[in-house]
């Protein structure tokens, strides 16, 4: 006997989180979320310490350790795409910075047809309406009231300090809030972190209104396929504790993410059309631009060996962890209780970009995402990439099997605008390195080192070294049904040519924003719950924010 709710999500993660509580609120509809992950537990370590954040990558009790398809223009290298596999999805193992993006790349997203209401006066409201923003400098540009806490900085190691003076020194800006008015400049970030823990989207958003009698929901528990009557979405089937299961629903919203639901549309006949009859798969409605347009962040860790001893390396140090541990789950203090991803900045690496197309994260010490350590007794280190790089990818399953991965091309690399840009951008950094503020805190490169100098030598070390910044996006993307290519209609979220399905995450993308994407699928979520519950979208907030060559160079380098 098959269930029925009213909406079901797909996905517990960052996006299915903000929808779980928006669309059960007012309490007149069922809601049932299916995550096929396990649950956040608050006694997992792992995932509620900030700074245990490169452990649950790489381990498939939390990662669902997807990669990439040998790349054609990074020597054939797969490339290893984390995704988390826990309710919060990968706001539950992410770094936990909070970027909105540059307030550009939503006018670029607003620029295009159809996509009017798409622009920042009108994703402004959703990105207020979500943050609680504690100590932010720009109170008009910022919210201070919404479920997702977040705390600054400090940056108080005297080498953030030394990288933002560095920066100025370079002739960057300083910026008092990356999120405010002025996102170019280096400065304080934003991160996931309240009180000394991590603050997933679960956490913020799910846990507070778990006890709600409309909504359910269900942990470990594997769609396989999206049941159709014609083009009307009806229900879903789904595996849990062994069991196949079947579940009715009055509308179906997909938010698994830019790999889980472009791969599972295509598996339910929902794609270019010629690929499903390849694979047996009958087309429910010819889509070619699922699993198209994929675009990502590459990044590299440029890092440095410290003469000084003042940065966090020894607590990378085995005999270390026990105490570090135990100081934070006594009271949430100590070295564990932040992601040390606490400031950076963004600056353009050449004068034909109107707004920031390089991010840098600063840490006080020098380790890989996967925890391993440079041979330093102290050192530091900045991840840098292109952020709006126009290579573009694909995603196409292989088979019916639904827990077969898919098949993914990032084309990393594949663009003269992506080469340039990856040269310029070792050549900022090191620019920046080299400034008088960094000297004293300065005992040379590690990585990529000093035989690394040519631009084809960094174009080599970039095939070679560079990782994913895990901001998967984009393959499903919001456009009208003119466009061939457009999956989700912009005003209603729901996929072109079907009926009770819709699309609400990363996926939906039209573009990847300049930054780290969690927060933008948040805003997206907020703002597309309000649209698939009809009510009036919040007021467009028409704010002032920097732009290169409109403002003056130094407007918003102090608070406003």
């Amino acid at each position: 006997m098959s269930e029925y709710y009213d909406i079901v999500i797909v996905g517990g993660g960052s996006a299915g989180s903000v929808l779980g509580n928006r669309l059960s609120e007012d309490g007149k509809k069922s809601v049932l979320i299916l995550e096929a992950g396990r649950s956040d537990y608050s006694w997992d370590l792992l995932i509620q310490m900030p700074a245990a954040l490169p452990f649950p990558a790489g381990k498939s009790l939390y990662d669902w350790k997807y990669e990439s398809d040998p790349e054609p223009h990074m020597n054939g290298r797969r490339i290893k795409h984390a995704r988390g596999k826990v309710l919060g999805g990968s706001s539950s193992i992410n770094g936990m910075i909070y970027q909105r993006g540059n307030p550009m790349d939503y006018e670029r997203w607003g620029a295009d047809e159809g996509m009017e209401k798409w622009n920042f006066a009108h994703c402004l409201p959703y990105f207020k309406r979500l943050e609680n923003a504690i100590g932010s400098p720009d109170d008009d540009l910022r919210g201070h009231d919404g479920p997702i806490k977040l705390e600054r900085g400090p940056a108080e190691n005297p080498l953030f300090q030394a990288f933002f003076n560095s920066g100025a020194q370079a002739g960057y800006s300083r910026t008092p809030d990356v999120n405010g008015f002025r996102q170019e400049g280096f400065g304080p970030f934003d991160k996931h972190v309240y009180k000394g823990q991590r603050m997933s989207a679960s956490r913020a958003y799910l846990h507070p209104v778990s006890d709600r009698e409309n909504l359910t929901i269900k942990t470990r528990a594997f769609v396989k396929h999206i049941n159709f009557e014609g083009t009307k979405a009806k229900g879903l089937t789904y595996q849990r504790n062994g069991k196949t299961h079947q579940v009715e629903a009055g509308e179906i919203v997909l938010s698994g993410g830019a790999i889980n639901t472009p791969q599972l549309l295509q598996l339910s006949g929902v794609g270019e059309e010629k690929h499903l009859r390849s694979l047996g798969i009958k087309p429910v409605v010819n889509l070619p631009g699922v699993g198209e347009n994929l675009q990502d962040h590459l990044e590299v860790y440029v890092q440095h060996a410290c003469p000084q001893p003042v940065s966090q390396q020894p607590n990378l140090n085995k005999a270390r962890m026990p105490w570090i541990g135990l100081q934070w789950m006594m009271g949430r203090t100590g070295p564990a209780a932040t992601n040390h991803f606490e400031g950076g900045g963004f600056v353009r690496s050449n004068d034909e970009v109107e707004y920031p197309n390089l991010m840098f994260h600063f840490l006080p010490l020098a380790v890989r995402y996967d925890g391993q350590k440079a041979p330093t007794d102290h050192g530091f280190q900045v991840h840098i990439g292109p952020m709006y790089s126009d290579a573009r990818g694909s995603l196409k399953i292989r088979s019916k099997d639904p827990k077969e991965h898919p098949s993914m091309v990032y084309n990393y690399l594949s663009t003269e605008q992506d080469k340039r840009e990856w040269v310029e951008a070792i050549r900022v950094t090191r620019k920046i390195m080299s400034q008088p503020a960094m000297k004293p805190y300065n005992a040379g490169e590690i990585s990529p080192g000093p035989t690394v100098q040519t631009d084809e030598e960094i174009l080599e070390w970039v095939r070679e070294d560079a990782e994913t910044a895990l901001h998967p996006s984009c393959t499903a993307k919001m456009g009208p049904e003119s466009d061939p290519m457009a999956v989700v209609d912009p005003d209603t979220m729901k996929v072109h040519g079907l009926e009770n399905l819709r699309v609400v995450d990363a996926s939906a993308m039209p573009y990847v924003t300049n930054g780290n994407i969690h927060a933008p699928v948040l805003m997206l979520a907020e703002k597309a719950a309000d649209l698939i519950r009809g009510r009036q979208p919040l007021e467009p907030i028409d704010a002032d924010f920097y732009r290169h060559g409109v403002h003056a160079p130094d407007a918003g380098t102090v608070s406003k």
